[in-house]
């Protein structure tokens, strides 16, 4: 399955009730589209699976194992698996690329 996705039209799909929209699943990986307003809290827990960040837009900060480090456009993240990490301090509404490896279960 080969497929191709325009960001903006995935970010149509976002909406405050659910600022995380998945739209690719294989095997393998799953992605996703998550969004955080300025000022907001990032609720999430560690996933099972390796996971990467790409920030398409925004500015805030992540905490990864206790480890915080400034994010903005163009930043890629990488969280090993059962990381404790969540964005804080969004001074700009993050738009984040997300990947799953493999695909994410919960």
């Amino acid at each position: 399955m080969s497929a191709v996705f325009e960001i903006e039209k995935v970010l149509s799909e976002v909406t405050p009730a659910r600022p995380y929209h998945e739209f690719l699943r294989v095997p393998a990986l799953s992605s996703g589209i998550y969004v955080l307003p300025a000022g907001a809290t990032d609720k999430q827990s560690p996933h099972t699976e390796d996971e990467i960040y790409y920030v398409v837009r925004g500015r805030g900060k992540i905490r990864i194992n206790g480890q915080e480090t400034p994010v903005n456009q163009g930043s890629v993240i990488f969280v090993e698996a059962r990381a404790e990490h969540h964005f804080f301090d969004i001074a700009e509404e993050l738009v984040l690329l997300v990947l799953f490896a493999p695909a994410e279960t919960g």
